[in-house]
């Protein structure tokens, strides 16, 4: 430290509070969010955070100095995180004749709101799932007040709430459905779905789900104006909201994992989680499923649209007894606020 010039003295400070963040962010998973949940926030930035020590590692390894080992030992730590955010390759497997596809999307209620100003957008969504003819298809957001044809499905699980206006989950099933049901969620309109599925001789079932919302607008510039508003007021409101949120969301799971821990079938657990992939809900509900997009995915797998940064808070996990032989995320196809994904499955001989 004092070899150091002022400047470098500066950015190694920075550097240190930035790994007292970071080591923080790594050990919130394992803690549920009612003991820190304002300290929970850290987790959605947890990629940014990533970034930034990795910043620092260059900077030292330019100056050659030995500073450099307190993000480099950091980013080794977190290495198991990395895999979350970003795939680097992908090794798509041959298809099979047993093999099924799940698709998860959350359609925003087919556009039955006009937030966006087109007329055919459920059209649209319509023809992309018919497109991708997915055996097992998992909606959050559903309603039938958007008269979307999903016939092609000949079982189905659909619960609705609302009066005027019906809304929620639906599960579309190629494959015969013997038993569903729904968790009954009593928060803001959030639920989980199930279904128990035959596939041939195998048996299994499909959790849908739809957890709280943390209402992050998708625009990084409504964001700006909406803080500046708030610091007019009282900006406290926007962690207490989160505060919340982390609370409800944790509570959501528990009614969920509660329920697949008495389950013997094989598992799929899909939908809208509304947190990131670093998150005490992400590991609870993932338990020791795979996570698709990490198994077979590329990229960030960006599933909410969200400017300038590629959020991924829709997922698919299947059980192990299951191989995963390709996910994809289709971040191209704008016609709700999330995207929808995809993963080919097969069940391991």
């Amino acid at each position: 430290m004092k070899k150091l010039s002022w400047f470098n003295k500066v950015m190694f400070v920075l550097n240190i509070v930035l790994t007292v963040l970071t080591f923080v962010a790594y050990v919130l998973p394992f803690l549920a969010p009612k003991m820190f949940p304002l300290l929970s926030v850290l987790t959605l930035i947890l990629p940014l955070f990533l970034i930034l020590n990795a910043l620092f590692f260059c900077y030292w390894l330019l100056q050659l100095k030995r500073q450099i080992f307190l993000s480099g030992i950091l980013l080794l730590l977190g290495i198991t995180f990395i895999s979350k955010f970003y795939k680097f390759s992908s090794s798509e497997k041959a298809v099979e004749e047993k093999d099924f596809t799940v698709m998860s999307y959350n359609v925003r209620l087919f556009n039955l709101f006009e937030w966006i100003h087109s007329d055919d957008v459920g059209d649209k969504i319509l023809s992309f799932i018919n497109d991708q003819n997915p055996d097992i298809l998992c909606i959050q957001e559903y309603s039938e007040n958007a008269k979307v044809d999903l016939r092609v499905y000949k079982y189905k699980a659909v619960f609705m709430e609302g009066n005027q206006i019906k809304t929620g989950q639906a599960i579309f099933s190629k494959y015969p459905i013997f038993n569903q049901g729904n968790l009954h969620l009593v928060q803001d309109g959030n639920n989980v779905t199930y279904a128990d599925i035959r596939i041939g001789k195998d048996t299994i079932r499909v959790y849908n789900m739809h957890l709280q919302s943390i209402k992050i607008s998708p625009d990084v510039n409504e964001i700006s104006e909406h803080v500046d508003s708030l610091n007019q007021q009282k900006s406290q409101l926007v962690f207490i909201r989160l505060r919340d949120a982390f609370r409800k969301q944790e509570n959501q799971s528990e009614i969920l994992v509660s329920h697949k821990k008495r389950c013997h079938y094989p598992l799929i657990i899909c939908g809208d989680m509304n947190n990131s992939a670093f998150s005490y809900v992400y590991r609870n509900i993932k338990g020791n499923l795979n996570d698709c997009f990490e198994e077979a995915g590329i990229g960030f797998g960006q599933t909410y649209k969200f400017k300038y940064y590629p959020a991924r808070i829709d997922y698919v996990f299947a059980d192990k007894k299951m191989k995963v032989k390709s996910f994809k995320n289709f971040s191209k196809f704008e016609y709700s606020d999330h995207f929808p994904v995809l993963t080919r499955l097969s069940f391991v001989k």
